[in-house]
């Protein structure tokens, strides 16, 4: 069941199309959407962060994250009534917001209408992530966290929000401190067919999705032998 979903999420196929050498589609669909309702996915994608991060040397909880979105066009599968138009990046569909550690792993995910701005959504993710990860004090982010969410962050959450600016001599495409570990996320993300447009009906369901993407990095990364003279 697990590889069926992994396959599904890797290749972007539709469910009906799961190849013969896995279970029946239905089967899977179940098994993937019983996962999703009772949050086993959320659970066994954080334990493998955990491990991860131990590998790495670090604790298994993090104190830094960084915050980004990224807004994808939706598939013809996608409700209206969760779907809008981005007029910054000119993307109608939707918008997958995250908080990642230090390392580029998963901490917190959000999927909402593309139209829906990046403070708004961060002030529940956020909520959610001091909720999670409590020795979390420092969130790295972009300049469309500015304004009265600093504020926000400090008061309400106990959290410093530091905005990473891009200065006016900056030209083109340049590397920011701490704001490309998100974007490298999201690139990773992308190598996964399934998520490079939204097909879910459910935003629950996009989630999930990018969390099992997540599961086959970090297992990736875990399986992979150590290098010479770390620990």
């Amino acid at each position: 069941m697990l590889d069926a979903i992994r396959y599904l999420v890797a290749g972007g196929i539709s469910w009906r199309a799961m190849p013969a050498d896995f279970p029946d589609w239905g089967r899977v669909y179940a098994f993937f959407r019983r996962w999703r309702e009772h949050g086993l996915i959320t659970e066994f994608h954080d334990r493998l962060r955990g491990r991860v991060r131990e590998r790495e040397g670090r604790e298994a909880e993090p104190t830094a994250g960084i915050i980004d979105a990224q807004s994808v066009k939706a598939a013809a599968s996608v409700p209206s009534v969760s779907r809008g138009y981005d007029g910054g990046k000119k993307v109608g569909g939707r918008k997958r917001h995250i908080v990642t550690d230090c390392l580029g792993l998963l901490l917190v995910v959000a999927v909402t209408a593309a139209n829906i701005g990046d403070r708004d959504a961060a002030t529940g993710l956020l909520t959610r992530l001091r909720r999670l990860h409590r020795d979390i004090t420092l969130v790295w982010a972009d300049g469309g966290y500015t304004g009265g969410l600093v504020d926000w962050c400090r008061q309400k959450l106990a959290l410093t929000l530091q905005v990473v600016k891009r200065t006016d001599d900056m030209e083109g495409f340049v590397v920011l401190p701490r704001r490309w570990v998100a974007e490298r996320t999201f690139a990773w993300l992308m190598h996964s067919r399934r998520l490079a447009r939204d097909y879910e009906t459910l935003p629950a369901s996009s989630e999930a999705m990018i969390r099992w993407s997540m599961v086959t990095r970090m297992s990736r990364r875990l399986t992979r032998p150590r290098a010479a003279g770390r620990s």
